[in-house]
């Protein structure tokens, strides 16, 4: 697949959700993501206002996450955590669903529960993770049709905080799963250009990945020979 660094920049969401990141961990992740101009950060939501302030005059977006990491929060609370994060000035939404409602088949709740971060949500895109570790294929196809009946913009693999992250046939899956209007996004052991080209190759648009530095460095330096700067 032919790529420049500047389009691949493009595909990725650079993710400074750790923990243990203390605000000049934050403070480094949005000067990784404004050098090498990536789509956009997705930090944790008391960093909204440091991660805006830090990007306004960039062309790098702010996401957040919302009942990060299990998915579990009320709904209201997860629609309030939306609201609050887009008034900081968050264009982008990472949502998890409530795996629990999933698995027990309540899809009628799950899609009302991502419809419900979708409005608060207004103009920001919604990114719904599924949390595959934890599904069957069944369960994983129910999730991105709610989804898109929801008006997610995106469905997405996985928060990076379970035992297993993205994987090809998931990913294949979840593209084969919606239509045009919905993309792919994968997080969870992204840390390769090999590995994003391969997901890119089953049509992934989007990735999340603290390796950013690492990958686009790499994809530089196999362009040094190349005619025309692809590779």
């Amino acid at each position: 697949m032919n790529f420049t660094v500047a389009q691949i920049a493009k595909m990725i969401d650079h993710s400074i959700l750790r923990p243990e990141f203390t605000v000049e961990d934050v403070r480094t992740g949005c000067a990784i993501a404004a050098k090498y101009d990536v789509a956009s950060v997705c930090v944790r939501p008391s960093d909204v206002p440091t991660a805006v302030a830090l990007l306004q005059n960039t062309n790098v977006r702010v996401g957040t996450v919302i009942g990060f990491p299990h998915g579990d929060s009320a709904t209201q609370i997860k629609v309030a955590e939306t609201e609050l994060a887009v008034d900081q000035g968050a264009t982008e939404i990472d949502m998890v669903l409530n795996i629990g409602w999933l698995r027990s088949g309540d899809i009628v709740s799950v899609e009302n529960e991502i419809l419900s971060v979708v409005k608060a949500a207004g103009d920001a895109h919604v990114k719904v993770i599924l949390e595959t570790a934890y599904l069957t294929d069944e369960q994983k196809l129910a999730a991105c049709w709610a989804a898109e009946r929801a008006g997610a913009a995106f469905v997405k693999t996985s928060t990076g905080f379970a035992p297993t992250g993205a994987t090809i046939d998931d990913l294949a899956l979840m593209r084969s799963a919606v239509s045009t209007a919905v993309q792919v996004k994968a997080s969870g052991g992204i840390r390769s250009l090999d590995t994003m080209l391969a997901m890119a190759a089953v049509g992934v648009s989007r990735f999340g990945t603290s390796s950013t530095a690492e990958i686009l460095d790499d994809l530089a330096r196999r362009q040094v020979n190349v005619p025309g700067g692809r590779a």
